[in-house]
């Protein structure tokens, strides 16, 4: 356990928050009152990503022709709400023929792939708008220009060594790069070409409605896709949770909460993450993302219900294979714990019962576990097999995947994504390779201190802090997330009284130096703690204002704890 750094900071430049919370904020980076604003007239205008004025004059020729475009996104939340948001904004902005599509993944695997320019050719498309894939798709997008379609291209994922001949490619870390941008979701993205989009119809004199309806929008998939809550995204997100709470979603997002069993005007941000994208991600893992898209676009509040219902069934689809694929995972890495007497530098499992659609999963799950870079790989239609890989802090997935590239080229038949997340795909006779090949790279790369799992906090709270107000407070200066993590604090408590609830979770009476006697709440506890709780506890916990039937309480949620 460590606690974070706090840099030196003018007090005077966070008058308006609590000493406490301006300690925290400055342990995130704001330390000024412009940094802590989150009004979408901070947002930056957008200007400096690349492409973007190349892409807006084709929008604007397509949308004085008539012409037809078709949106194509990629089969995650992100992708998915990102597909919802150009439709519905391209339709607002005045374009007539607007139609989506997105790859299957079982049968065409990850971005605008041959496969689908061939499929999608006899929809006669003129414009293809990738939303949230598109950087690495250089086969299927010469495949489209042969065709005589043109291709805009936004993203967010970095690029490899070659770009797509794409009309233009709209993404902060692509090209000359946009470093204030470059957190952006794939939805992010989208949402700013649609605003550059609207200031050219207006600066033509043209009357255009707001595009803040899409904010429900790209909250979801800023949240879904885990990119860092910078101020740009944090804005987003904070707009768009005000009109979800204000009863402004659009239909599909209000089902969706609905069928996740939430009241919109108290979703937040880790609702978003944790209940609501799920049920959207269950459509693109199982099935096929139209379902989920479908319901986003959705205006008819029933129909919305409806294929709400279908994405929780899925879901709950999901949660039992899930759980399967899981119980196996964690069989290989206890064989290869047993074998190697440790857990390795990095994980790779696998199995020929897999589903693809859920590898990734299986991955986080045991990163987030064992505290190692994971993949797991499972078998895809087309005899290839597919994999996902999730991270830990200070191992750079991506990099890694070049640096092994680079050592055994062609091992990986395609690979992209992010500094904790990257998808890939191989022969199946090249699994065994992956395996030496991917460990190398991260013995390479990890020392033993990386491998440590290492737990942040924000400090003791002194009594007074230990109050409605400051948990109120906390609640104010949200959205957290990804990069912007919720203030956790850590402090010695006796414990007074403790209860089992449900075989799984403990609630427990709590007493500290110089404090009231507090309530707190461990869900999932370790087994070792519900079946004999020490008197004297270190706990590592959130506040929380917890609500039953229309009371309020204070509460200690519980993520971390030790005998004291």
């Amino acid at each position: 356990m460590c606690r974070r750094q706090v840099p030196d900071f003018d007090a005077s430049m966070l008058t308006r928050f609590s000493p406490a919370m301006a300690r925290i904020l400055a342990s995130r980076g704001v330390t000024d009152l412009a940094q802590a604003t989150l009004k979408l007239d901070a947002l930056p205008r957008g200007d400096e990503l690349p492409d973007i004025d190349v892409a807006v004059a084709r929008l604007l020729a397509a949308i004085d022709r008539g012409e037809r475009l078709l949106v194509v996104g990629d089969f995650d939340a992100d992708g998915a709400t990102g597909t919802a948001v150009a439709v519905r904004g391209l339709r607002l902005l005045g374009a007539r023929h607007v139609d989506f599509a997105v790859p299957d993944r079982a049968r065409h695997g990850y971005g605008l792939s041959v496969a689908l320019v061939d499929e999608l050719k006899v929809r006669a498309p003129q414009v293809l708008i990738t939303v949230d894939q598109g950087t690495s798709s250089v086969e299927g997008i010469a495949r489209a220009r042969a065709a005589g379609i043109d291709v805009i291209v936004t993203d967010h994922h970095l690029a490899g060594e070659q770009l797509p001949a794409a009309l233009a490619i709209v993404n902060p870390n692509v090209g000359t790069r946009a470093p204030r941008y470059a957190r952006l979701a794939g939805v992010g993205v989208m949402f700013y070409v649609l605003v550059a989009l609207r200031a050219a119809l207006n600066r033509r004199g043209q009357a255009t409605p707001p595009l803040a309806p899409l904010l429900d929008l790209v909250a979801l998939g800023t949240v879904a896709d885990l990119v860092a809550l910078d101020q740009v995204n944090r804005i987003l997100v904070a707009e768009g949770l005000k009109r979800i709470a204000a009863g402004r979603g659009c239909a599909g997002v209000r089902a969706l909460i609905e069928s996740a069993g939430r009241e919109a005007s108290r979703v937040g941000a880790r609702d978003l993450g944790f209940q609501i994208a799920p049920r959207l991600n269950a459509a693109g893992r199982l099935a096929d993302m139209h379902t989920g898209i479908r319901c986003l676009l959705s205006d008819d509040i029933d129909e919305a219900r409806a294929l709400a219902a279908e994405l929780s069934t899925l879901n709950h689809e999901r949660r039992d294979v899930q759980r399967e694929m899981q119980a196996s995972a964690d069989a290989i890495v206890e064989d290869i714990v047993a074998r190697e007497g440790q857990v390795p530098t990095a994980l790779i499992v696998h199995d020929e019962n897999w589903h693809p659609g859920v590898v990734g999963l299986v991955a986080s799950r045991l990163a987030e576990r064992l505290h190692r870079p994971s993949i797991a790989l499972a078998p895809a239609d087309n005899g290839e097999w597919r994999g996902s890989a999730r991270s830990i802090p200070g191992f750079h997935l991506r990099d890694a995947l070049v640096a092994l590239d680079v050592a055994q080229p062609g091992l990986m038949l395609r690979y992209g994504g992010h500094a904790m997340a990257a998808g890939l795909s191989l022969r199946p006779d090249g699994i065994a390779a992956l395996l030496h090949g991917f460990t190398a790279v991260a013995q390479s790369l990890l020392d033993a201190e990386l491998l440590k799992r290492v737990v942040a906090t924000d400090g003791a709270l002194e009594g007074p802090d230990l109050s409605f107000d400051f948990a109120r407070e906390i609640d104010a200066c949200g959205p957290f997330g990804q990069g912007f993590p919720e203030p956790q604090f850590d402090g010695d408590f006796s414990v007074l009284e403790h209860r089992v609830l449900k075989d799984q979770h403990l609630k427990l009476r709590l007493r500290g130096r110089g404090t009231p006697t507090l309530t707190a709440l461990w869900f999932g506890a370790p087994e070792e703690w519900l079946d004999k709780v020490p008197s004297k506890v270190r706990l590592v916990y959130q506040l929380s204002i917890e609500t039953w039937q229309g009371e309020h309480s204070l509460a200690l949620k519980i993520r971390h704890g030790w005998p004291a």
